[in-house]
């Protein structure tokens, strides 16, 4: 992995500190406000991959379904996520398809609410509800991972580093698994779950549910087939 010089939690405390100096009812911040927070802390975070996040255009107001923000340096997916591919990956290696075992590691952020992380590589440790991190695994088409995220996979290979922006709806976590116990990937800290779940479980229309996803994939098993060696 990829040392970064500035932590996720960092900047997510640089970007809350800027929240309580402009407004102390940041729900109500208009989306330039938020466009100029994002900014300060993008200017932090530097080039960081897996505990970074891109800029975005804001259209509409912030909790818009049917006006989703522009990232115009990402590829709009005819699905509707977003992708933006930062490494290539090793040459020659299998591309993932449907039916292969995909083995990653991931990050993830709020980023349609200040850009929080969830899952964050890098981060302080040693917290009550921390834990070791692990790889990620699933097997392309069986519905284990977020729709979004599990069609980004496709095409991957060994050692590619893909950022995915997944909209809120059928193609992001569902409102039926909170535990995030069926349909990953479940952040791995229970601070991480409850700024997921802050952002998910909102019903008043006031947050923008988008989210941002950073894989790298570690490795591909063509057919789902794994090695005894392997895990």
């Amino acid at each position: 992995m990829t040392n970064l010089p500035i932590s996720s939690a960092f900047v997510s405390n640089h970007v809350n500190h800027q929240l309580r100096a402009q407004n102390k009812d940041h729900l109500n911040l208009s989306a330039v406000n938020r466009r100029e927070v994002f900014d300060a802390a993008l200017s932090i975070a530097g080039a960081g991959v897996l505990t970074g996040f891109p800029s975005a255009s804001f259209a509409g107001t912030p909790a818009a379904t049917s006006s989703l923000q522009s990232y115009p340096d990402f590829t709009r997916c005819p699905s509707g996520i977003q992708i933006k591919d930062v490494a290539a990956g090793v040459d020659g290696a299998p591309e993932a398809k449907n039916g292969d075992r995909v083995v990653f590691e991931w990050s993830g952020y709020t980023i349609g609410y200040f850009g929080r992380p969830f899952q964050a590589k890098g981060g302080p440790t040693g917290g009550a509800f921390d834990k070791d991190t692990d790889y990620e695994r699933t097997t392309i088409g069986s519905g284990a991972m977020v729709k979004g995220l599990e069609e980004a996979l496709i095409g991957m290979k060994q050692g590619q580093i893909r950022q995915i922006i997944v909209p809120d709806g059928p193609l992001s976590y569902p409102s039926s698994d909170y535990p995030h116990d069926v349909v990953g990937p479940k952040p791995s800290t229970f601070s991480g779950q409850r700024a997921l779940n802050f952002v998910l479980q909102n019903e008043a229309g006031t947050i923008d549910k988008t989210l941002l996803f950073n894989v790298k994939v570690v490795r591909v098993d063509v057919g789902g087939v794994v090695d005894k060696q392997r895990r």
